[in-house]
Formats: structure tokens, C-alpha cells, sequence
């Protein structure tokens, strides 16, 4: 047994179990518990260092585990949506791996993607052409080495011919 998968099931019943209206009530009770023994403890140093290095520890280590939740989540939504782009007939297909390119690029797509939906709500039409893209550098040499060439100007941006 791989130990990476183990950890993968111990984050994600960890991410189910903090997230569950339960985890909450209990923790609310218990720093109202903590709280009460205040006077039967004096209310010392050790009394307070207890609730704030229990804190600590749990947060610290549950940050951890939740993250590594939310990667694969974030992981498997966008493995989802690059096969929904690939399998629609009409979509772009270099749209697939964009959150792979730089924060100039992305700038530049969202910019031609914020101007088509202006575009679209000052026509007050339902449109769903897509914004013509430039193709890049990756995509102009994979489609050089499938023996494709990417043309501009039909209704969907780029294709492959």
C-alpha cells in the first residue's frame, strides 16, 4: 500500500469531518468548557497556554490536510473542464492547460473574454461565439508537428485544418 494514498483518505475524511455542522458544536464546547474551569484553575498562565497551544497544533496540522484536499479538487475540476473543452464540438481547444501559462497570458484571455461578454450584453443577445485567439508559440509547433495548420478567422477563433 502506497503511504501517499493513505494520507490522500486520512485528508479527505479529515477535510469531511471538519467541515461537518458536528466538528463545530464539539468545538464550541469545548471552549466553553475550557472557559468554565477558568476559576477552579485561577485563571493562570498554564490554564490559558493549554487552549492556545491546542489551537495552534490543530490548526496548523488541519491547514495541511484541507489543502491537500482542495489540490485534488482543484486537480480533478480542471482535468474535467479541459475534457468538457476538448469534447465540444466548436470550443477552443488551447484553451485546455490554461492554468499553466503566465499571468500576462491569462491577463490577455480574460481582457479578450471580459470584452466579448460586453459585446454580447450590448447587443442584448444570448451570443456564444467565442473571441478570436492568438495562437501560441506550444500551439502553433504542435500543430506544425501534427501536420496541422492553425488558421484564424472562422467563428470559433482558431482551427485546425
Amino acid at each position: 500500500m502506497n503511504p501517499g494514498d493513505s494520507f490522500n483518505r486520512f485528508a479527505k475524511a479529515t477535510a469531511r469531518a471538519c467541515g461537518h455542522p458536528y466538528t463545530f458544536a464539539a468545538s464550541v464546547l469545548l471552549v466553553v468548557l475550557w472557559a468554565l474551569t477558568g476559576p477552579l484553575f485561577h485563571y493562570s498562565d498554564t490554564w490559558q497556554l493549554v487552549i492556545n497551544t491546542a489551537t495552534t497544533v490543530l490548526t496548523f496540522l488541519v491547514v495541511f490536510l484541507i489543502q491537500n484536499t482542495q489540490n485534488r479538487d482543484a486537480a480533478a475540476m480542471q482535468i474535467k473542464l479541459d475534457e468538457l473543452i476538448r469534447a465540444v464540438h466548436g470550443a477552443q481547444n488551447q484553451l485546455v492547460d490554461l492554468e499553466e501559462l503566465s499571468e500576462e497570458e491569462l491577463d490577455r484571455y480574460k481582457a479578450r473574454f471580459a470584452a466579448l461578454a460586453t459585446r454580447a450584453r450590448n447587443r442584448g443577445s444570448g451570443e456564444t461565439d467565442s473571441p478570436k485567439l492568438p495562437a501560441s508559440e506550444e500551439s502553433r509547433a504542435s500543430a506544425s508537428a501534427m501536420g496541422t495548420k492553425t488558421i484564424e478567422g472562422d467563428s470559433h477563433g482558431k482551427s485546425e485544418i
